[in-house]
């Protein structure tokens, strides 16, 4: 990259093919220079320039096998609009005060409640008073509201209580114009540079500096509110590899090729990164390095994980946890298959990932059917609800933690719960649909596990049908503001959930685990019981009674004496002290007591 000081800045770049390396270097105010490196050892091609360079543009043109190709810089950390040029920056100057003392220490992964949304979509939508809408300044501006006086952006979030703000990608990337943001969409799911964040977020694409500087205030803002920032990062594979600067400066190095000598792309997105590479792991542990330390992220999102290896993964793990131990790591386990003679990153290989979890595809499928209404997803139910991380009806056990697993019914590729019920399962009404909307959030929160929440899931918002609306537009994609007045009630059950949630001790320690005596089931009709058993203080035993029905049907249940109503799909019990022996749970519902 380019390191800079005010004294001088030295360019280094690793092209150990190249026969040559010239670098085209353009001060503020002054035509381009052509100025040619010097190889030194190990492949590296370097330049020493005297004197202040913060804010020069600069280029790079090697020349590999008698064929000469300009590119930008594999390591820049600033760029300009559209990754026209890199740009060297001091850094230093451009550094904002970090804010983590409203940040809560996480003991483990299932301290966290997880909510996932995109800069764009969560600010872009017109029903609020939000002025920096579709940018990164706009998810922390303080004081806004909805139409109807709710709160908006940031203070929604903060309202809500969860943990962590996990965002789509914000890495630079390349199918949306900077310069104009509105004519194309995209989620970021093809990425351009590594370390330079997305210019189209920032509110001067055209200035280098407004993205380094607005990413960091977005950070710091959520860290204020007590909320950590999670990123989708996409190590997997780039935009498109021969036009990527890696390609061009080191040919036939940074992908992965199958035995017939192809480029590997086993997860139709885009070719393989080849991540088991000494120097391609390198550039992306780089890469996570800066994202940890300069922007002080709280954890990692990797997307389609089972392509990348088992060491990088746990190298980001490593990392983080070096710098704050509350750092997350998790991404799609898929196993992807691949020609490579390296252990990668999948469910497959968990028990060599110990600090790393895996979004639950079985939870969220075995859930979704449930809920629905099928009878016959009921123990599969059972198993998902334990974290699918205990022995039941058959299954072994799918992680050997509960820390390991992300529980979820929907995130931003897949159908919305709504959809899929109205899409896959039709025939039911919009009360209906919306009903069970809030018993799969009270599934997710209420389940061993790490819970995992997309924004507009607490309302039963709707992408009209489309399944993975990665480049379907605003009208697609927005947070409907619009609907969150219209459904507020909705929005203060999943707050409520989420209060409920931290309060219940066995869900917030794995040391429950693996025993099952603690936890049980029975069922009536399709409709599932889980007990819970602890010991809460010194002199008392906690038992809780979680009533799940699913049905079509309302369902009265009689107890052996007085118990607690503690929540209904109504939210929390009006009063601490409402004792019933009889309780009616209506369909499409849940109810739970405890024996206080």
């Amino acid at each position: 990259g380019a390191i800079y000081s005010k004294e001088k800045t030295v360019f280094r770049l690793w092209a150990p093919l190249a026969s040559k390396v010239v670098l085209k270097l353009k001060k503020p105010g002054f035509a381009y220079d052509y100025l040619k490196m010097k190889r030194i050892e190990k492949g590296v091609f370097e330049l020493e320039i005297a004197g202040d360079l913060d804010g020069a543009e600069y280029l790079y043109e090697e020349t590999n096998n008698e064929v000469s190709v300009e590119s930008i810089d594999p390591y820049a950390k600033g760029s300009t609009e559209n990754g026209r040029s890199s740009v060297v920056l001091d850094f230093d100057s451009l550094s904002v005060k970090k804010e983590k003392e409203s940040l809560k220490t996480l003991n483990e992964y299932i301290d966290s409640v997880i909510y996932e949304g995109n800069v764009r979509d969560l600010t872009i939508g017109r029903h609020t008073n939000i002025k920096n809408k579709g940018k990164y300044l706009g998810l922390i501006e303080e004081n806004r509201t909805t139409e109807d006086g709710h709160p908006a952006g940031i203070g929604y979030f903060k309202m809500l209580g969860f943990t962590h703000i996990q965002l789509l990608p914000i890495n630079d990337f390349k199918t949306v114009d900077e310069l104009n943001p509105d004519k194309t969409f995209n989620w970021g799911y093809d990425p351009a540079q590594y370390f330079v964040p997305e210019g189209s977020y920032s509110t001067d694409p055209k200035d280098p500096k407004s993205r380094i500087v607005e990413v960091q205030q977005m950070v710091q803002g959520f860290h204020k509110a007590g909320i950590r920032v999670v990123l989708d990062v996409v190590f997997n594979h780039v935009y498109e590899y021969l036009t990527s600067s890696f390609e061009k400066t080191t040919p036939n190095y940074w992908f992965r090729k199958t035995k017939e000598g192809k480029m590997a792309n086993t997860s139709w997105c885009g070719d393989d990164v080849a991540t088991e590479k000494p120097m391609v792991r390198k550039m992306i542990l780089d890469a996570a390095r800066w994202w940890i330390d300069y922007y002080d992220i709280d954890g990692f999102r990797c997307d389609l994980m089972g392509i990348l290896d088992v060491e990088t993964v746990n190298a980001f793990a490593r990392i983080g946890k070096a710098k704050d131990p509350s750092f997350m790591v998790y991404g799609e386990g898929w196993n992807m298959g691949g020609d490579v003679n390296v252990p990668l990153a999948n469910m497959d290989n968990h028990k060599l990932m110990p600090d790393v979890a895996f979004f639950n595809d079985f939870y969220r499928e075995s859930v979704k059917r449930y809920i629905s209404g099928d009878g016959y997803a009921k123990e599969d139910f059972k198993y998902s609800f334990l974290g699918s991380s205990s022995e039941w009806w058959g299954k072994g056990p799918k992680f050997d933690n509960i820390n390991k697993t992300i529980n979820y019914v929907e995130c931003h590729d897949n159908w919305t719960y709504h959809d899929y019920l109205e899409n896959v399962k039709g025939q039911q009404s919009q009360i209906e649909r919306l009903n069970r909307c809030k018993l799969a959030l009270a599934s997710v929160l209420l389940s061993f596990g790490i819970p995992f929440i997309h924004a507009g899931e607490e309302t039963g918002q709707s992408k009209f049908g489309v399944e993975n609306s990665y480049k379907s537009g605003d009208s697609i994609n927005k947070f409907s503001w619009a609907l969150l007045d219209q459904r507020w009630d909705m929005a203060l059950f999943f707050k409520d959930l989420i209060k409920l949630r931290k309060s219940i001790a066995p869900l917030n320690s794995s040391s429950f685990f693996p025993s099952l005596k603690k936890c049980d089931f029975s069922s009536d009709d399709d409709c599932v019981f889980v007990y819970l058993s602890y010991e809460k203080d010194d002199k008392n035993d906690y038992k809780m009674t979680i009533i799940l029905n699913p049905t079509n049907s309302n369902m009265n249940y009689t107890f052996d004496g007085d118990q607690t109503l503690i929540f209904t799909s109504g939210g929390l019990a009006s009063s601490t002290n409402t004792r019933v022996t009889n309780v009616l749970i209506p369909k499409q519902s849940f109810v739970i007591v405890d024996n206080k």
